[in-house]
């Protein structure tokens, strides 16, 4: 089944024109609206299989990140905050005339999903939030710091930082674009079954512009909406154990865990789909 393309937009949002992509029935209908969030090195291809399944009774919003697929910061090098990614969703969303929306994100995008709940505008507007394969970055340096503290979190917090190790990588200038045009985007794809274009070096600066700098990054804010968190078991470079101490924070919380790796949007979309149709 293929998604059909209801309409394609373009956005304007602090120094980026964002590709908004829309299916399904106008928001008019009365159609439940979600929003699909990609994260790195995707654009929103990777919800195509996704969405042929939802459009039929959903409003589907999905847009390419600033500086992914088909949008483009218009002043490089650009602001790649999560405050400024956090701008560019509700943007689209005042677009789109989007309410009672339920958002879902997937690595960077799920980042940024985090931060746009805890955000005093999502009120009357975000309805409920499905995370999946990306912490919020408060909680994530939160439970880092946790880790460390005991003894018996060591373990635990070695195991996290082998997985996140690719982040230290990513902050050596050039060597990374380079790597990534000549060889690592042809394997990603080969290995993914699906084509990203330049957005792995495009996207770099997500991980240049989001390193923890003190000061920078906030400790959780209570969450009032319902959140999902699906867990991919055999992802790489997230462990499991990030979802410790979330109930603290996030009451109506539920956990999934799934049989499958970081992309498994991808991979397993029809799975993806009859969740986001359950109430």
């Amino acid at each position: 089944m293929q998604a059909r393309e209801e309409r394609r937009s373009t956005v304007l949002s602090a120094g980026a024109e964002l590709a908004v992509f829309e299916y399904g029935p106008p928001p008019a209908s009365g159609a439940p609206t979600l929003l699909l969030v990609h994260g790195y090195p995707d654009d929103h291809r990777l919800y195509l299989p996704v969405i042929a399944e939802l459009a039929v009774a959903h409003h589907v919003i999905a847009y390419d990140t600033r500086n992914a697929g088909l949008s483009l910061v218009k002043q490089p090098p650009g602001d790649f905050t999560v405050n400024a990614l956090v701008n560019d969703l509700f943007a689209v969303l005042a677009f789109t005339d989007a309410a009672n929306v339920h958002l879902v994100g997937h690595d960077w995008g799920s980042v940024q999903g985090w931060a746009a709940i805890q955000d005093p505008r999502a009120s009357g507007l975000i309805s409920r939030f499905t995370s999946i394969s990306g912490p919020d970055l408060g909680h994530f340096l939160r439970w880092i710091r946790s880790r460390a503290r005991a003894l018996r979190g060591w373990p635990q917090l070695a195991a996290q930082l082998l997985r996140s190790s690719y982040i230290a990588a990513f902050q050596i200038p050039v060597l990374p674009e380079a790597a990534w045009r000549l060889f690592l985007t042809r394997l990603y794809e080969k290995a993914a079954g699906r084509r990203v274009n330049d957005n792995p070096r495009r996207g770099l600066a997500l991980y240049r512009s989001n390193r923890f700098p003190a000061g920078k990054v906030t400790a959780p804010k209570q969450i009032s909406v319902p959140v999902r968190v699906v867990v991919p078991l055999k992802d790489p470079f997230l462990s499991p154990n990030l979802t410790s101490g979330l109930r603290s924070w996030v009451p109506d919380l539920t956990v999934i865990p799934v049989d499958g790796g970081h992309w498994w949007p991808a991979t397993h979309p029809a799975e993806l789909a009859k969740l986001l149709q359950a109430p």
